[in-house]
């Protein structure tokens, strides 16, 4: 009567973990079958990660307390600390200084201004 208790338990197993393996995956959220062309095709594939681009370092992101960390001689507290999280993101290896900018846009002007003059004004910085 054991050996049919241990057999019947260890099968029921099995069969659950076989079970459980056949299933295709779905969404958690609609509910669909994942990578299935009958419930529209949607495709769930693995994060190969980021490519980084030419001349591109990658500056890793942290928490730091920003602000007033230690005694405030003049007693003026016109800089309270508080923790500050950057994310991380890419930056060039190389300095540009915006003498070679400036250089980079007369360039851009003189090339594309006539003939194509969104290239230079997607160029210009972000300003008010």
């Amino acid at each position: 009567m054991k050996n049919l208790l241990k057999f019947s338990a260890i099968l029921l197993v099995s069969a659950s973990l076989l079970a459980s393996c056949s299933r295709k995956e779905r969404s958690d959220v609609t509910g669909w079958k994942l990578n299935d062309t009958k419930w529209g095709g949607f495709e769930k594939l693995d994060y190969e990660g980021q490519i980084t681009g030419p001349n591109l370092v990658l500056i890793e992101g942290g928490t730091f307390n920003m602000g007033l960390t230690s005694e405030d001689v003049t007693y003026e507290w016109n800089n309270t600390p508080r923790r500050v999280t950057v994310s991380s993101f890419y930056m060039d290896e190389t300095e540009v200084s915006n003498h070679n900018y400036r250089e980079y846009l007369y360039w851009l002007d003189r090339v594309f201004g006539e003939t194509y003059p969104e290239v230079y004004l997607d160029a210009l910085p972000d300003t008010l």
